[in-house]
């Protein structure tokens, strides 16, 4: 069977000089292995991305998360330095996306940068260096050269009963992530409802109120334990079948 194919907006990173549109890898395999997806790139462009024609060819998107942040001016804010860095070229990409996808009703999952753009997309605004602000946690990536270590799932979050992610998940109350971020949700976007809630009220999930479909994101990183971690895997099979009833919806009316 064809798998169906899941847009990975890109970021857009200089190396050596030269122009990359690029994608973390543990966001393909989580895509490729736990959801059974094909994934599929979308460049990193400022200007001329025509939105729709790709969302014409997929059955789901993942925002994937990235070191760069959403561009303050986004939100009403002015930029500062200590704020970047900064991508402009997926914010631009990212953003309507976000918002074509949940217009068209194709099934989103957005992971930390992603649930920040998720966001914004919708009307919201973010909080820069959280870990400053009196009683937060330290909610950054550990200084580690080893992965494993530094995506060590080490956080507790509380999952509302009842919620979507308590779904998505097969369980609410507390779980174990592996959160690493110095932004974070500060104004709710009027169509999003806090799903889950760090112990120092950090938003650490998203739904969207008026989705007709999958429509959710989150501030950790299930993709990097998607294939061991059991909250991991959930999120990311919940996905999965979301994006297939997609696709097979899609063909039925094609057909």
């Amino acid at each position: 069977m064809t798998k169906p194919l899941v847009a990975i907006p890109a970021d857009f990173r200089v190396i050596d000089g030269a122009g990359w549109h690029c994608v973390v890898d543990q966001y393909v395999n989580a895509t490729l292995t736990v959801a059974g997806a094909m994934p599929v790139l979308v460049p990193a462009l400022e200007t001329g991305a025509d939105i729709d024609a790709v969302l014409d060819r997929v059955d789901g998107v993942v925002i994937s998360g990235s070191p760069s942040n959403v561009h303050p001016s986004l939100y009403g804010k002015e930029a500062k330095d200590s704020d970047g860095p900064f991508d402009l070229a997926r914010d631009a990409t990212s953003l309507p996306l976000i918002r074509r996808a949940i217009e068209r009703a194709i099934p989103l999952l957005a992971i930390c940068r992603g649930i920040q753009e998720l966001n914004v997309a919708l009307g919201g605004t973010l909080a820069s260096e959280i870990q400053d602000i009196p009683g937060n946690w330290d909610h950054r990536k550990p200084p580690t050269a080893d992965r494993d270590l530094a995506y060590a799932i080490r956080q507790p979050v509380e999952v509302r009963e009842g919620s979507c992610i308590a779904r998505y998940l097969g369980t609410s109350g507390p779980i174990s992530v592996n959160s690493l971020h110095r932004q974070a949700i500060s104004d709710l976007a009027p169509r999003l409802q806090a799903e889950a809630l760090a112990e120092d009220g950090t938003v650490e999930a998203v739904s969207v109120i008026d989705a007709k479909g999958f429509a959710a994101g989150v501030q950790w990183h299930p993709e990097y334990w998607a294939n061991a971690d059991a909250p991991s895997r959930a999120l990311f099979e919940a996905f999965g079948a979301a994006v297939r009833d997609y696709a097979a919806a899609r063909t039925t009316v094609t057909a």
